[in-house]
């Protein structure tokens, strides 16, 4: 922060100017006029730019704008006479760091210097502590925290170099893609291709061709010989998304290419050898589709050698908030906003609900909240109505992610008579009315859940 740029039209206040911060240690230029402060810009490289708000052409306000437009990192202090302080704090709202009045005395102009040094160096402290923050919590590019995606990262270094075949488990939306792409980035494959398909996607009369390939003329619109993806990824990594959606008809021939290592295309006569390492993904229990005969056992057993299981958002509450000020930053980029955070009830709502759309939905809703704020901190308001009634008890406990609608529907069904007799100060009679239960039946319950009087 040793480099002044000192833009004013009247000569004495350069000459002033450049004599005293010059005396100060400070390397200083100076420009008559905003035009000529531009044209030294790229050259003199000013760490502070020192600039009167009124100029003949091409003013403060006017050099201000142009450098926030080139982002244009230097810090921008503006002077101001008497009559134009409403126009200095005009300048310091479009990004101006400080203000100086005229006439000036020596010591304000170094105390507003050293000021915008100390939080230039706060600011470069801050950087480096966020992106050693980040070296330590990222992992490829998964952002994590929690003991349980340490652990994946440990697993996920100790196979990344071995051809066997991982299943990756978890909700959708959890990354497991993410995952996929970090075992073969870190792996001896990673200059090789990674082929991503979704088996769910693709109807079943076309993924076949999709994933072994074509000859011409083996069906109606085979016009070309088709290369398929097995092929596409030899020497590389072929990412099956959604697995527990392949028809069994192609389990079948899956498993043939995964015990031999040859494909045959479509309407050929002869296998192909493929070199490819197989990761294959589900949010379905492949275990139990495998017993119910909706997936085949064998190919269960023959995908499932490395299992990873992701566990969901709401089970690692650390990486929500690591999480949420990631795609802050990424979207105020990448969408041109400049949100300065959360508030603390917005934070906590985000914190409290479940996410059953985890990483995925916590990303869309961000950037939607983002795109629809009215001020640079995002507010409660701003968040959709699902998330902002997350706290609510009954809805809290539907997404707990219990399967048993015994235990659910008690959980639940305590929570309402909570709430009833809370509404009527505790008069059972009329509690029992709102439920639409009798008497008799909420004293049995209000005994088995041992609620006390409210």
């Amino acid at each position: 922060m040793r480099r002044v740029l000192v833009v004013d039209d009247e000569e004495n206040i350069r000459l002033v100017l450049r004599t005293l911060l010059r005396k100060h240690g400070y390397d200083v230029e100076v420009a008559d006029s905003g035009e000529s402060a531009l044209a030294l810009v790229d050259s003199f490289g000013p760490d502070v730019i020192l600039t009167d708000v009124r100029m003949p052409k091409m003013g403060g306000m006017d050099l201000l704008a142009t450098l926030k437009a080139k982002q244009y990192p230097a810090t921008v202090i503006v002077m101001s006479a008497y009559g134009n302080m409403d126009l200095a704090l005009e300048a310091m709202k479009a990004g101006a760091y400080d203000y100086v009045g005229k006439p000036f005395k020596p010591d304000e102009v170094v105390l507003a210097l050293k000021k915008a040094e100390e939080r230039e160096t706060l600011r470069r402290e801050n950087r480096a502590l966020k992106e050693q923050i980040q070296k330590e919590t990222q992992f490829e590019s998964i952002l994590a925290k929690s003991p349980q995606m340490v652990e994946i990262f440990r697993t996920i270094t100790k196979i990344s170099d071995f051809k066997t075949t991982v299943l990756v488990s978890g909700e959708s939306g959890v990354g497991k893609e993410l995952v996929a792409r970090a075992i073969h980035s870190r792996g001896a494959r990673k200059g090789q291709p990674f082929v991503a398909i979704n088996c769910g996607a693709i109807p079943e009369n076309l993924l076949e061709s999709e994933l072994f390939g074509h000859k011409k003329g083996s069906f109606t619109d085979a016009t070309a010989d088709r290369r398929g993806l097995f092929e596409e990824a030899s020497g590389g990594t072929l990412f099956l998304d959604e697995i527990g959606e392949l028809p069994l008809n192609l389990q079948v021939k899956l498993l043939r290419v995964l015990q031999e290592e040859h494909i045959r295309r479509i309407g050929d006569s002869r296998d192909v050898k493929v070199d490819v390492r197989i990761i294959a993904a589900t949010h379905r229990d492949l275990a139990a589709e495998a017993k119910a005969g909706r997936f085949r056992e064998d190919l269960f057993y023959r995908i499932n050698v490395l299992p990873i299981l992701i566990p969901p958002l709401r089970a690692r509450k650390e990486d929500v908030h690591l999480l949420i000020d990631h795609f802050l930053t990424r979207n105020n980029v990448r969408l041109g906003t400049q949100i300065r955070g959360l508030s603390s009830e917005a934070r906590k709502l985000l914190m409290e609900y479940a996410w059953p759309g985890n990483v995925r939905e916590l990303e869309n809703t961000i950037e939607r909240a983002m795109v629809l704020a009215d001020s640079d901190i995002l507010e409660s308001s701003d968040l959709p109505e699902r998330i902002r009634e997350a706290l609510d008890p009954v809805q809290v406990q539907l997404a707990t992610g219990e399967l048993s609608i015994k235990k659910t529907s008690a959980a639940v069904e305590e929570i309402l008579i909570r709430r009833a007799l809370t509404k009527t100060k505790g008069n059972r009679t009329r509690a029992a009315e709102i439920l639409e239960i009798s008497h008799r039946a909420l004293l049995y319950k209000i005994k088995d859940y041992k609620i006390v009087d409210l």
